[in-house]
């Protein structure tokens, strides 16, 4: 399988591969320490969830949010500068900051049917070919195989329109040891693979957003505010505790940082920092300008 990188590899190789297929590996990020540290602060969650009920998010499969809450080792993996370096390209051009938009764990027990495949980006109104919106990460707390339901993935799916239907040799399954990384576009194709194995799949999801879109899981309600205020700053930032552009996400006319933190003055604030109103034009490289009937939302493939 292509886009496999070690995790020292050259960051510029990185965003080229997702540039271009959509999606990238990075091998053993994590090393073995790390992913005990992640299960153990996940166990009690995921001891008390129960599967799902609907046959998108599966019958056999276990899943749960709110991972920044959660889990120290979910805050680091999420700052992981292989991840970020290929945020700050690819969804930097196109605003001026990014956030989270959803944290979660897969579980997908023995037994799971695949899951239709999907675009992360039909959650809002673009037709395809549509900018990446988002990066997601899949990051592999046991090792992915195409037996065990491994996430499947269509590469170059990101450039498609909304018509194109992806043939079942299109469909490659991303295998890779446990502590490595996935690292897509949210225009690609893709969706969990079934688990024909005797053991769990277990993966956690970390994604990130354009900073003027709605998240897709709501980071204010995971955790309270004082709980907020012990996080590292830019954990603060990513879960929305700062402005999305030039006078947008305020609170009372303040920076949500600001605020947070107790940095709120009495005297005028500053809600069009000049840094954000530089990259105003970053936003504006998308225009939304068609009101018409939305494309697809899921695929069908029978295999051959």
């Amino acid at each position: 399988m292509a886009n496999r990188f070690a995790a020292d590899a050259d960051q510029e190789e990185i965003v080229r591969a997702v540039r271009r297929d959509g999606y990238a590996i990075v091998e053993r990020v994590i090393d073995d320490a790390g992913i005990a540290q992640l299960k153990a602060e996940l166990e009690p969650y995921l001891k008390d969830t129960s599967v799902g009920t609907e046959d998108f998010w599966g019958h056999h499969t276990k899943r749960f949010g709110a991972l920044i809450a959660k889990s120290e080792m979910a805050r680091q993996m999420l700052l992981a500068p292989a991840v970020l370096g290929v945020a700050d390209a690819v969804l930097l051009e196109l605003c001026a900051r990014y956030w989270v938009n959803y944290t979660g764990v897969m579980h997908l027990g023995p037994g799971e049917s695949a899951q239709t495949l999907h675009r992360d980006t039909n959650l809002w109104p673009f037709n395809n070919p549509a900018p990446p919106l988002t990066v997601a990460t899949m990051w592999a707390v046991s090792d992915f195989t195409a037996d065990n339901g491994g996430t499947r993935l269509v590469p170059g799916s990101h450039l498609w329109d909304d018509a194109r239907q992806p043939e079942p040799d299109e469909i490659i399954s991303a295998e890779m040891p446990a502590g490595s990384v996935l690292i897509y576009t949210g225009n690609v194709i893709h969706g969990g693979g079934a688990n024909r194995a005797n053991a769990p799949r277990y993966g956690v999801a970390l994604h990130y957003v354009l900073g003027w879109l709605r998240q897709e899981e709501n980071q204010m309600l995971t955790m309270t505010r004082e709980e907020a205020r012990q996080m590292p700053e830019e954990v603060q930032r990513l879960m929305g505790y700062s402005l999305g552009a030039s006078a947008l996400g305020f609170a009372d006319h303040r920076d949500p940082f600001e605020i947070l933190n107790g940095q709120a003055g009495d005297e005028p604030a500053t809600i069009s920092p000049q840094e954000l109103i530089e990259a105003e034009e970053n936003i504006k490289r998308l225009n939304v300008i068609a009101a018409e009937g939305g494309g697809r939302t899921r695929f069908e493939v029978e295999p051959n």
